[in-house]
């Protein structure tokens, strides 16, 4: 039975925990999850998922793959729990603390994410705010690993909303020193302070670029990105934001403009017509379903290195 490393950090807020040897031992482990190359057994341990959030596949994946390390999940619905009554969040993590070995929280503000992690005793794990989605980007660094071998001259385009998804494959591209390309329309940019940090991460200048052109964003990009235009929590601006992301759509033309080898991610759900083309999402260059199963076996990493 293997004893995985610990991580520095007691818990996982942020793409930014993490060092570059931190993030490329958990793929590596994943990758060994992934072919059933090693065992974990986290027996009579239990995960708590916190999700404010509708979700599919993050609780799914948190569920399978406790449930492949021998540990068991609750299902802390705050719609049938205390916690959607209002209960402060420094007792309700004080209290979990005493009966789970981990918590795993969906919720909106990262500020809130923080404070569990602040009065919690165990780890707490981001399983996305508004803020951050960082599981997700260990999932999307993973796949493009697989595909590339390593991240040598490898050249990552999301195109999109600078939402949370792009936040984090900003942080840990900037860790691995990945060049990071993001394009969306003016007045969609990323958080100013992830970029900020970003710049301070990288150990090479002008890493990070961030355009409102589409093409020059695609332009011999390995990866091509994207993601929903309207997150939840957003429904109100679905027609504003319809109409500002015309031509951010990534189809049979902008991948052209890509690498000859090129991969397209999607982080899931999709609006086929909207943010990617039908043709392109089931295209031969997309690699969305084999990056919706890696997030359960960076998880199982994830899990394994925090609470082992």
């Amino acid at each position: 039975m293997v004893k995985p490393k610990k991580l520095a950090s007691k818990n996982f807020l942020s793409s930014a925990d993490l060092s570059k040897e931190e993030i490329t031992y958990i793929l590596e482990l994943s990758k060994n999850f992934k072919n059933n190359n090693l065992e974990i057994d986290l027996k009579k341990k239990v995960l708590g998922l916190i999700f404010d959030k509708s979700s599919t596949r993050t609780r799914v994946s948190f569920q399978v793959a406790m449930s492949r390390l021998g540990g068991t999940t609750i299902d802390l619905n705050p719609k049938t729990s205390q916690i959607g009554r209002g209960e402060p969040i420094q007792d309700t993590a004080r209290v979990l603390s005493r009966y789970c070995d981990a918590i795993a929280i969906r919720t909106y503000k990262q500020k809130d994410l923080e404070n569990y992690a602040k009065w919690s005793t165990k780890p707490v794990i981001n399983a996305l705010t508004d803020l951050e989605h960082p599981c997700q980007a260990l999932a999307d660094y993973l796949t493009i690993k697989e595909e590339f071998s390593d991240f040598k001259d490898i050249v990552l385009t999301f195109i999109g909303d600078g939402n949370n998804v792009a936040n984090s494959l900003i942080l840990c591209g900037a860790i691995l020193d990945i060049e990071v390309r993001i394009a969306c329309p003016r007045g969609y940019e990323p958080d100013q302070s992830i970029i900020k940090q970003a710049n301070l991460l990288y150990k090479r200048k002008n890493m990070l670029k961030i355009t409102n052109d589409v093409n020059s964003a695609v332009n011999n990009a390995n990866v091509l990105y994207t993601d929903v235009w309207s997150s939840m929590g957003e429904e109100s601006q679905k027609v504003s934001k319809d109409r500002d992301f015309c031509g951010f759509t990534i189809d049979k033309k902008i991948l052209k403009l890509a690498s000859e080898n090129a991969i397209i991610l999607h982080c899931l759900p999709a609006y086929r017509g909207k943010e990617i083309t039908d043709d392109v999402f089931e295209s031969n260059n997309s690699r969305i379903f084999d990056q919706a199963e890696n997030r359960m076996h960076v998880q199982q990493a994830l899990l394994a290195c925090l609470i082992s």
